[in-house]
């Protein structure tokens, strides 16, 4: 079943097919970016494949990649298909300059909390999203925090609280 999937989409658009995986019976397949809106499209109407249901985006950062001359961050599309009962992983690849893919908004409506959870949180960009703006923080918020470089303990914003002291516990 997997791979009659795989071969459809490696048929419907063998220049933007890069590689499937399995695992535990999960197929995961990789595209290029370029026509991320037609391949999404195809996922939802073909009545083979039927992935009606986007359940999320997220990405990855690899930037040991972006070192070695490789796209740095991975965009992930988690879809479902309730008639099919069947589950797909999609994936593609974003380099850090462009950090730019298009938005599957119009194909998942889905899609719009989602690019934009990853649009604040790592920095990618989704073009021809209706309202791309950070969703967690705030607009001047400086930098993205889920990139491997933001440090762990923020950029010093912490030590700025007073200390709260709190209540010995009682016995």
């Amino acid at each position: 079943m997997n791979q009659e999937m795989a071969d459809k989409i490696r048929e419907k658009f063998p220049d933007e097919f890069v590689e499937t995986k399995e695992f535990r019976n999960d197929l995961t397949v990789i595209v290029k970016p370029d026509r991320i809106v037609e391949i999404a499209r195809f996922l939802r109407e073909d009545p083979d494949l039927a992935f009606d249901h986007l359940s999320d985006v997220f990405s990855v950062d690899y930037p040991e990649r972006s070192a070695s001359g490789g796209e740095r961050f991975e965009v992930v599309y988690l879809l479902n298909s309730i008639p099919r009962r069947r589950r797909l992983r999609l994936k593609t690849r974003v380099p850090e300059e462009p950090c730019e893919i298009d938005s599957v908004y119009p194909v998942w409506r889905a899609a719009g909390f989602l690019e934009r959870e990853v649009y604040d949180l790592m920095g990618i960009r989704f073009r021809n999203h209706p309202d791309l703006r950070r969703i967690f923080l705030p607009e001047d918020f400086d930098g993205h925090p889920l990139r491997k470089e933001y440090p762990a303990e923020g950029k010093g914003w912490r030590n700025t609280f007073e200390f709260l002291p709190t209540e010995e516990p009682r016995t």
